[in-house]
């Protein structure tokens, strides 16, 4: 099997063969799932970036599908910078 997982998240070619808008919706399910069973006090909340690459939207829209199912309250945040190395 091929490696998903670099330092910085999941790594490949949106809509390829390993990236696609199920893996997505799955990752952020599983993740879900397992956040919320750490805390049960307050109804788990998310915020959602993405970068600006056509991909984008579709893997967005995958990821708060997979958070919402779980009724997880997702806060679009859209195109975001990522954070240089310090």
């Amino acid at each position: 099997m091929r490696r998903l997982f670099g330092t910085d998240g999941v790594r490949g070619l949106a809509n390829g063969e390993l990236l696609t808008p199920e893996l997505s919706l799955s990752l952020a399910a599983s993740a879900a799932r397992v956040l919320a069973e750490r805390d049960r006090s307050h109804r788990p909340r998310a915020v959602v970036g993405r970068d600006p690459r056509a991909s984008g939207e579709m893997l967005e829209a995958a990821v708060v599908a997979g958070l919402a199912f779980l009724v997880w309250f997702v806060v679009l945040e859209g195109p975001a910078p990522t954070l240089a190395p310090q």
